[in-house]
């Protein structure tokens, strides 16, 4: 091989290994800019190009925060093109952040539904939705008797007939979780939803680890076509701030199968496997002897106090006495 020939090849080596260092998102699909969002945002006032937004929603130069670190704010954005594609990855660039150490909450969702700009009690989308939910629950006093911790990753499919259950924290309609400690981190926290022939499978990049490490991988389910992607939080006696710094959606080129001719369009959304639901268990309530013990306790104290008040008195009394005899 010729000095030049080596010349060339270490050149176009370095160019490549230059081009894999420098890219944020490993993917070798389509980016959709109209289901995409990165900076800067295009737009002015309240408008964005295909994007939409609603609540307690505000757009800055670097991040659209979707609720600020205080009670009871709910806010979302929704895409206002349809989603065409059958197989597809969203990437979503987020971060939540508060000054809360032991307590706080509620999180953010990522959806594809059939319909958007729905403000309701799941994470600010309504409830009884179409489509698919990737929540990401922040909320640090979890209800009922889980196996995991919070922060927590969940994918929920929905025909519009399953109700998001809080009390149970939805365990008892998601496909499957993981759990995924992605609040106040200082570096890049990426999740990847990816659907590809069928199979949903939820991916994280979290901390220092610049790798995709799944989080749960379902196959048998089918998503209509013409859905809407869209991010939402909400918070209630407890807080975050939920941002989300860019999204980008990628068409999956996968080689014609016949079953890809299917028309999709006007199909349910399924799910051919479930978790295992997880008895709700409610608080533990006190029982009625407990009453009646607390009264016993408190009567027994005020007996003491007054035993010890009689005495005191007595004492107090008798020395009274005896220093007037020493008087007389």
């Amino acid at each position: 091989m010729g000095e030049n020939s080596q010349l060339i090849w270490c050149y176009v080596f370095l160019i490549g290994v230059l081009n894999v260092l420098g890219a944020e998102w490993n993917t070798n699909d389509y980016m959709k800019r109209e289901h995409s969002l990165v900076r800067p945002y295009q737009g002015s006032g309240m408008t964005m190009p295909y994007w939409d937004f609603m609540g307690s929603t505000i757009v800055t130069n670097n991040y659209i925060r979707l609720t600020p670190d205080l009670q009871s704010k709910q806010g979302a954005i929704w895409n206002s093109i349809p989603v065409n594609v059958r197989n597809w990855e969203l990437q979503v660039h987020f971060k939540v952040h508060g000054k809360g150490r032991e307590l706080f909450g509620d999180g953010l969702a990522i959806w594809y539904a059939k319909d958007r700009m729905q403000e309701g009690p799941v994470f600010g989308n309504k409830d009884f939705f179409q489509g698919l939910g990737i929540i990401l629950d922040t909320y640090s006093n979890h209800n009922g008797p889980h196996n995991h911790q919070h922060p927590y990753i969940s994918a929920m499919i929905n025909n519009g007939t399953l109700h998001y259950d809080h009390d149970r924290d939805g365990t008892h309609t998601q496909l499957a979780g993981c759990e995924a400690k992605f609040r106040n981190l200082e570096q890049d926290t990426l999740i990847a939803v990816r659907y590809e022939r069928d199979t949903l499978t939820v991916s994280t990049i979290m901390g220092t680890d610049d790798k995709w490490k799944e989080c749960l991988s379902v196959k048998g389910i089918k998503l209509p076509t013409g859905y809407y992607f869209g991010m939402s939080a909400t918070t209630g006696d407890l807080s975050d701030n939920h941002d989300i710094l860019s999204v980008r959606m990628f068409e999956i080129d996968l080689p014609n199968e016949p079953k890809d001719n299917e028309d999709r369009a006007s199909i349910l959304p399924s799910a051919t496997f479930f978790e295992a639901p997880r008895e709700h268990v409610e608080d533990p309530k006190p029982a009625p002897a407990s009453g009646i013990k607390t009264f016993f306790a408190m009567l027994l104290c005020a007996l003491v106090i007054i035993v010890f008040v009689i005495i005191a008195i007595m004492v107090y009394q008798k020395r009274a006495e005896q220093s007037r005899k020493r008087l007389y």
